[in-house]
């Protein structure tokens, strides 16, 4: 028996939303229900790949923490290395890095000096698109390497924050928006 290809729709019935969390007035989309279904988490991989084959990639690089749910996913699929671009202090090798405005702050997230070549194409995924800053962030450092972006991928994006905006140097899809 088979079964139609996921849509995004699909996708998207799946998500819970969590009202006032983390905190009142925040509308929370909630992605575990979709994980924790195999043909739903299938149909998110094939679609945030769609238009890549096995051979295309180097390297599909994933943003911490969710991004790594989909970008390890993703890399199994296209035969590719898999990336984590993680928080500054949480690779234990030589890295490089990136530091990046915040709403209140800044952070700097890294990627292992030795993870990315010069030249290398590269997917990178996220769970969620919001104002970006992590995002770009994230192609700034592999740009900086010398890495070839091929795209930027979400599962969802909240157009509202705009964080598209921040990522106008490269090509970005997301599968649902808000």
């Amino acid at each position: 028996m088979t079964h139609a290809p996921v849509t995004a729709a699909d996708l998207e019935q799946a998500i819970r939303n969590v009202p006032d969390f983390p905190q009142p007035g925040i509308q929370f989309k909630d992605i575990t229900p979709l994980l924790a279904d195999a043909r739903l988490l299938s149909g998110a991989i094939d679609l945030m790949t769609a238009g890549f084959q096995p051979g295309d990639v180097d390297a599909v690089v994933g943003i911490d923490a969710r991004g790594f749910i989909f970008a390890a996913a993703a890399a199994v699929k296209l035969r590719a290395g898999f990336v984590p671009v993680r928080k500054k202090g949480k690779l234990p090798f030589k890295t490089h890095e990136q530091s990046y405005t915040l709403e209140y702050g800044s952070n700097t997230i890294a990627v292992h000096t030795d993870a990315v070549q010069p030249g290398s194409r590269i997917l990178l995924l996220d769970d969620l698109l919001a104002t970006g800053g992590t995002a770009a962030a994230a192609t700034q450092l592999l740009q900086r390497i010398g890495a070839k972006i091929l795209q930027v991928g979400f599962l969802i994006e909240l157009r509202f924050l705009n964080g598209r905006d921040r990522l106008s140097n490269v090509p970005v899809i997301s599968q649902i928006t808000y």
